[in-house]
Formats: C-alpha cells, structure tokens, sequence
C-alpha cells in the first residue's frame, strides 16, 4: 500500500452470515474441531474497530520492511485487504485479512494468502500466523485449505467484551519446514 492508497479499502463490505461454530478439542497432542449450527446472525468486524484507527495505524506500515499492507484492487475499487507484520515470536502475523463480501469465492483471499507467504519466506521467516474466531467458520475452512493447522485457541480471550463474549479466538500457524 502506498499513501496514496490510504483509506481506499474503507468501503469495503466486510459482513459475513454466521450460522455455525466449531467445537475445538484437543486430543492425544492434535487439536481437532467439530461444527455445529447456531442460530443465524450477521457479523461485521469493521463494526468492531475504528475505521480511523484502522487507518492512522496503516499509515505507520508505509515504508517499514518488518510491516505491510496488501491491498487486491478490482478496476479502481479496493476489494481486498492485508496488514501483516513480522510478530515477535519471528512468524509473519496477518493482523488482518478481508475480501469484499461481493469479491468472495474469486481467489482474492487465495492470492493475498500467497503474497503473504512470499513476504514472509522472503524475510526468513519460520511461517505465517493469525486469529479469528470459532464463529468465523468459513475462514477457519479457507486457513485449513491453505494448509494452516490450529496451535491453539482460548476461550476466555473475548470474555471481556460483551458484544462477543461467547467466541472463541482460534490460533492458526502456517510452517514453512
């Protein structure tokens, strides 16, 4: 992203229908999930964060080699968007991923996924990390078809804010060996 791109991606329609959860266990060293319905809800992050935060912090990615932001344009419009930054513990973490929701199912996710994977290999990096959410089925799907396994969830994480306490944060880890 440069500085002209900034807040570009600010109308993107981040909402997604929820309808079901995982049940995450963790068996003989092996975390496994199962799915189950829940009543069906609409989600929206962008309702969870500031928009204005989220671009004043954009502007501090610019020009900095251990953080960046990926933009995926459609024509002139910005349909999808990355903040990855190399994270303490060494890993690339993707802070955050979103497509369009009119952009969905287009390989947009797929190609943002894989320029992450180039900028990480590319810093010698072990692997590629993130977060989302139990109730954010479809992306744990997409994370598990990009070869991401969980390393761990918590479920006390969003305990403290009221809007989402029942969710569950799920920890997945893409290794590069």
């Amino acid at each position: 992203m440069t500085a002209e791109d900034q807040g570009r991606w600010t109308d993107m329609d981040d909402s997604f229908f929820v309808d079901s959860a995982l049940v995450l266990s963790y068996i003989e060293n092996q975390f496994t999930y199962t799915v189950k319905d829940i009543p069906i809800y609409e989600k929206r992050y962008s309702e969870e964060t500031s928009e204005q935060a989220d671009v004043t912090e954009d502007s501090e990615y610019i020009n900095n080699p251990d953080q960046v932001v990926y933009l995926a344009f459609a024509e002139q419009q910005a349909v999808g968007r990355m903040v990855l930054k190399k994270n303490w513990n060494r890993y690339a973490l993707i802070e955050m991923i979103q497509v369009d929701k009119q952009f969905r199912r287009y390989g947009i996710g797929r190609q943002l996924m894989e320029q992450a994977k180039r900028w990480a290999q590319e810093r010698g990096l072990p692997g590629i990390m993130l977060e989302t959410q139990n109730i954010n089925v479809q992306a744990c799907r997409f994370y598990e078809r990009c070869g991401f396994v969980i390393g761990g969830f918590d479920q006390y994480v969003y305990k403290g804010i009221p809007a989402v306490s029942g969710e569950v944060a799920v920890y997945w880890y893409l290794l590069f060996e």
